[in-house]
This record gives C-alpha cells, structure tokens and sequence, in this order.
C-alpha cells in the first residue's frame, strides 16, 4: 500500500479512474461531501456518471494522458484499469501517490469508530442493505457504502455524521484485508474467483485473513453452520475480539428456527439467541438464505447496542436491492418478470428455490453466464442449479473483464441441462431470447432474468413493448 493517509480535516484534490463504478462512485461521493476537491474519467457514459456531474464532481469519458493534471494530490484506480491505461502511465511519470479503490475504502473506514464490514461469497449486498435499514431505524445517521441500488437512501451511498459505517467487503483479489473494520461479518465461505483464488484452499485463507483484520473489543460475526469455520476461529486464536456465530446448527449463538415462506417468497421464523426465544422475525426480503443472513444483522446490532425494536423495524422495511429477486412486472396473461443479480451455483439455487415456491405456471429462466473461467470451474454445478427451472434459455457468456475464452461455451451447459431433462435452448442473444420467450409462454408464467451482466434488458424490454 501507498503511504497515503486521507485525512478529513484536510481534504485535498483527488482524481478517481472508472469513477463511474458503483462502488467508486459512493467513495467519490463521500470525499466530495467531506470537502475534497473531487474529479474523475470513466470509459463511458451512465446514469451514474450523470449524477456525479450533477452533483458537481467532474468527470472525463475517456481515458488519456491529457486528464492527469499538475494539480492532482492523489489518484484511486480500480481493478478493471490496465498498467498500460494512458491516464495511469501518466500518474505514474508525474509521481502522484496512488491508492486502490480498496485501500481507499478502508482508510476512510478509519474515520469511524463503528465500521461494520459485510463479506461473504454470497449475499454481501442484501445483508448490507438489512444492517442499513436497522442503522436507520435506530436513528443511527450512518454512512453507508453499498454495491447495489437501496431505494431507502436513493442510491448506492449516503453519508452521515455519525461514527457508524457499514460497507461491503469484496473479497476478490484480497482487496477487503485493506479494512480494519469494528464489526467483521462472514456470511459463508464458497468456491468462487478461481480466476484470481485457484483453489479452495487460499479461499478460506483469504476469508480467514480478513477475520484477524477486526479491530481489538470489535467482534467477529462468523457463519457456524460453515465446514470452514474451524478453520478461520483458529486464525483469530488470542485475538481480543468477541466472536459471534450464526445459522440454523443448535451450537450457533444466534438460529434462526421453524423458517417458513409467506407467499411472496418473504421468511418467517423465530429467532433465539444464545437458547433463548426472542420471538418471530419477518423479513420484507426473499428465500430461506436471507433468514440465515439476517443473523448476522442481528447479531451485529446486538453488539452494538441497538434496541431490538429498531432490528424489528429495520429487518421489516429493508427489501432487497436492485437486482435481488426484483419483480419488475407483468406481461399480458399475467407473466411475472423477476430480475436476480444470482451468477454462481449457489445463488441460483437459492433464487430458484423461491421462485418454485411461488410460481403458479412454468418458471423460465433466461441465463448469462458470468466470466469464462467462473463457468469453466462450475459447469456441472451451475446444470444441476438451472434444471430445476421448466425452461432454460442461454445467452452467450458475458467476458466482463476475462479474454475470449473458445473452450467454453453458453453450448456446454445446454447439453448438460437437455442430459437431465431440461427444456434448454442455447439462443446467444438477447433480441433472440425476447422473440422465443415471447412465441412461447403461457398465462401465469414466470420468467427469471438471471446474472451479472446485462440480461436484466430482456425483461425490461418484454415489458415496455
């Protein structure tokens, strides 16, 4: 890491390449409101990059040489900028200090005596959006940082002034050991990013790593029912920390019991803590995962003191964010169109058992693939998550920021779903999928548009034509 300390009580001029990301636009937008003098570039034009302008941070489309001023004290760049991207070759000429977004992240966590920092395979988005609608209801004034849309704030960030913080902690290329956070949660440990991880094994190092990053009287809030949790307890050994543990195993401090869906899909259960029945909790959320996530929530704004009145209150108007099991409408014979964020096996399956459990006609889904080497690793996974589903249609898979890969194929899961029974069509493109889907459904359907790509457009032009 740069020896670069943001310092609130003198901001200064700092320069944001990919400004334009959702996490990098919430750190921008923090600065900003701090009084740093902030500007950036992005590749292209967004919705987002609209309201930054509009907020009055500059922002260049482009990225060139000519965008690196004299005048700039500091530069963040994300994961996605290249060593040979003209605006960090010429940062780099002019000597100007550079943080990575990470590093960023958690240095203006510092400025927060309670920082709160959400990880996991899974779910790190929907149990940041819960612990942020308790932090509201507790009148906590919080600053938050979330990777995804929450209506409750209008956005992606809100800045607060307050000592409490909460944000994701992104796992992938270890950038979440940058943070020092009060309240460490770890939701669950699976296989994914073996395109920077390789194996299992540096996985659970990763999450473990992270775990000794709580900050002395913090807690650690750990997922009991993980085959890994062993392993990271034995990691924070010593550590003056608390650690909580979470899930439906009877040795958890925190269960969640008797979990039952409403008929939108939405938990119920009763939660006891440490054997006591504390009473029943209902969730404004999707799928029994989201029960166990909750938890941690909990178990988080137990340690921090909060009434329970204000978890209640929180975990009951926290919906999910953009993106997560999001109904986004009804066709003519009343189709239902969903969009879910799901791009690994396991979120798949978790987003399909809510939707079974729900649906009145066919469930269909139309699947974009998520990164060559994700689909390489899981391929049997992901058939054996999809063939739930009556009908299966495949976009080609999105490369994000992966080189064309011709060993795999969108091709090579419709084989694998049509050898177990599935209706799956390998249709490529977008415009291919809304005709068949179109051509072919019946009343009550439902239709899942599912991944981390673009494939939310199909259902969002279904419905406006």
């Amino acid at each position: 890491m740069n020896n670069v300390i943001i310092d609130f009580n003198n901001p200064c001029n700092v320069y944001f390449m990919g400004i334009g990301g959702i996490s990098m636009s919430g750190l921008a937008e923090i600065l900003h409101r701090a009084g740093f003098k902030v500007s950036g570039s992005d590749m292209h034009d967004s919705d987002v990059v609209e309201n930054l302008k509009a907020s009055g941070i500059k922002v260049n489309i482009g990225q060139v040489a000519e965008n690196i001023t004299s005048d700039i004290d500091l530069i963040v760049y994300t994961a996605a900028i290249h060593p040979d991207n003209e605006e960090y070759v010429a940062a780099q000429a002019a000597g100007i200090p550079m943080l990575t977004r990470a590093e960023l992240l958690g240095q203006i966590m510092e400025a927060y005596k309670y920082s709160i920092a959400v990880a996991g395979t899974h779910g790190k988005t929907t149990t940041t959006s819960m612990m942020s609608h308790i932090l509201l209801a507790a009148s906590t004034d919080p600053t938050i940082s979330i990777g995804g849309m929450l209506h409750a704030i209008g956005g992606n960030i809100r800045v607060g002034s307050s000592d409490y913080f909460v944000t994701e902690a992104c796992e992938y290329t270890n950038s979440y050991h940058a943070f020092n956070p009060f309240v460490s949660i770890i939701l669950n440990i699976d296989n994914d990013h073996l395109d920077f991880f390789k194996n299992m094994d540096n996985i659970v190092e990763s999450f473990a790593t992270f775990a000794t990053k709580t900050k002395d009287d913090g807690a650690l809030i750990l997922n009991g029912d993980s085959p890994y949790k062993d392993k990271v307890l034995a990691k924070v050994a010593g550590m003056n920390i608390k650690v909580i543990t979470f899930g439906t195993g009877a040795d958890n401090d925190y269960r969640a019991e008797n979990i039952r869906l409403n008929e939108l899909g939405q938990p119920i259960y009763e939660l006891v803590t440490n054997g006591e029945n504390r009473g029943e909790i209902i969730l404004s959320v999707t799928g029994k995962h989201n029960a166990v996530n909750s938890l941690s929530a909990i178990a988080a704004s137990d340690f921090l003191g909060l009434s329970f009145e204000s978890i209640v209150e929180g975990l009951r108007l926290c919906h999910s964010a953009d993106r997560r099991f999001q109904y986004k409408g009804t066709l003519d014979g009343n189709v239902t169109v969903v969009d879910d964020y799901a791009h690994h096996p396991t979120e798949i399956a978790a987003s399909l058992a809510v939707a079974n459990s729900i649906k009145k006609g066919d469930l269909w889904v139309a699947f974009q693939p998520h990164t060559y080497s994700r689909t390489k690793a899981h391929l049997e996974h992901f058939a054996d998550a999809l063939s739930v589903a009556d009908h299966v249609l495949l976009a080609d898979i999105y490369a994000a920021r992966e080189p064309f890969d011709e060993t795999i194929s969108s091709k090579d899961i419709e084989k694998l779903l049509r050898e177990k029974g599935c209706d799956a069509v390998y249709l490529g493109s977008f415009d291919a999928i809304e005709k068949y889907f179109s051509e072919n459904y019946k009343n009550n359907d439902m239709l899942i548009t599912m991944g981390a790509g673009n494939i939310d457009s199909v259902g969002e032009n279904l419905l406006s034509k």
